[in-house]
């Protein structure tokens, strides 16, 4: 702006001053008094038209912008109402307006002009930075929409972007406040860069642990996992550059630094909701003193248990022709090859979870034995249900376990009891054949 610009606004600003100034006094103010009074009039009329103008173009805006969003179904357009884009854009006309108003209304106060100019510059700092910020908190809400986006943690790069515009308002307020230039700010700020790197130590760290969880793909927004460690056990709901927050299954909230999530060991459940399926591994205690061989005239009977006939019989033939061959002295049951109860209910158990409707068809299943335990044999049951929620799964472990214990009696097999509780040991339960089950 030339010289002859800068003059010709101070003579407008100066006659509509001094109008107002003429005007006072020709409806009686005094001379002592009419300046005063004249800054209280000419701060009314502005106060008010600032808040005409605002209330205006924030209308105009926010109709044009919501308009705009129904018609182009563009989510940024209906985030950036939400995040009140249209609030602090129609603040820029009113802004305009009472920093060009300044000269006229402390026209009689040059040292209160100069302040309130520079209040003005720190307010329109402020204002910028309100404005990005809505502009970035609406591209969040945008990108947090987008399925591939969904389950990243995106808190962590929104606050390092918004961290930034912080640190560059804040030198430029500094600047404005001290009449320093910005460089010679920027270049205090380098020498006393072990300090901010102290200060900020956190922030650093979680960043660049933000970074290393999502290229690595280690955690994601809504992963079940366990961190013993910080007594989390439960969904991660957020994750930001200074905490990742858990909701555990008990409602409670637990916080813990993201740099731990690369520092220290944690479990994430994800590849089991991935596979639809949750592991079951368990073992029932085989009492070893009832492990017996199959006599012969037991078959008949033990091949009318279902899971079980085809592979008897199969079984039977097998040892029959091999006994034939090797001329096995059948009158010990010792002698050759034989059927045990134990082995008859391993298939047995194996064929129930082939077969029962909610065990995982797809994924490994297996029935073995042990080491043996001062418990007895374990027989372990290794398995995944088809499904993870939590109270089918328990469910079905239940009802399996129900099963698998109430069939041990029917092959003459005992499960581990401690009886060393007297009122324990003198109980004894037989089944519906009339086979005592414990003792």
């Amino acid at each position: 702006m030339n010289e002859d610009n800068i003059e010709h606004i101070s003579r407008s600003t100066n006659a509509i001053s001094e109008w107002s100034i003429e005007f006072l006094k020709n409806i009686g103010i005094s001379d002592n008094w009419v300046k005063y009074i004249n800054l209280i009039f000419l701060v009314s009329v502005v106060v008010v038209l600032v808040f005409v103008v605002q209330y205006v173009t924030r209308i105009i805006l926010q109709t044009i912008l919501s308009r705009s969003a129904r018609l182009s179904k563009a989510d940024i357009l209906e985030n950036l109402s939400k995040r009140r884009f249209p609030h602090f854009l129609a603040m820029i006309v009113p802004f305009s307006l009472a920093k060009g108003s300044i000269p006229i209304i402390f026209d009689q106060f040059p040292k209160t002009m100069r302040f309130m100019d520079k209040l003005a510059d720190i307010y329109l700092i402020f204002y910028v930075i309100w404005l990005i910020m809505s502009v970035v908190n609406a591209f969040s809400d945008t990108l947090r929409t987008k399925p591939s986006l969904k389950d990243k943690p995106l808190d962590s790069y929104v606050q390092v972007v918004k961290i930034i515009f912080y640190i560059i308002g804040f030198i430029i307020l500094f600047s404005i406040l001290t009449g320093q230039n910005p460089t010679v700010i920027i270049t205090g700020l380098g020498a006393a860069s072990a300090i901010l790197m102290l200060i900020f130590k956190d922030t650093i760290l979680g960043f660049v642990a933000s970074l290393q969880v999502s290229t690595n793909d280690m955690v994601r927004i809504g992963d079940w996992i366990t961190m013993p460690k910080y007594g989390a056990d439960g969904d991660v709901v957020q994750i930001t550059l200074t905490t990742v927050k858990i909701r555990n299954f008990d409602k409670t909230i637990t916080t813990i630094p993201p740099y731990s999530l690369v520092s220290d060991s944690f479990q994430n459940w994800r590849g089991m909701v991935d596979t639809g399926g949750r592991r079951l591994k368990r073992s029932v205690f085989i009492k070893q003193s009832t492990i017996r061989f199959i006599r012969e005239e037991e078959i008949a009977g033990l091949e009318k248990i279902q899971y079980i006939s085809d592979y008897i019989q199969k079984k039977a033939v097998e040892i029959n022709e091999y006994n034939s061959r090797a001329g096995a002295d059948k009158s010990l049951l010792i002698n050759g090859r034989n059927l045990t109860n134990m082995g008859l209910y391993r298939h047995y158990i194996d064929n129930y979870l082939r077969n029962h409707p909610d065990v995982h068809k797809e994924l490994l299943l297996i029935v073995r034995q042990l080491q043996p335990t001062s418990k007895g044999l374990p027989l372990e049951l290794y398995f995944f249900t088809a499904t993870i929620d939590w109270v089918r799964y328990e469910e079905i472990v239940s009802d399996v376990f129900d099963h698998i214990t109430a069939a041990a009696g029917y092959f003459d097999l005992e499960l581990y009891e401690d009886v060393s509780n007297p009122v324990i040991a003198s109980l004894s339960v037989a089944n519906s054949d009339g086979s005592q089950l414990l003792q």
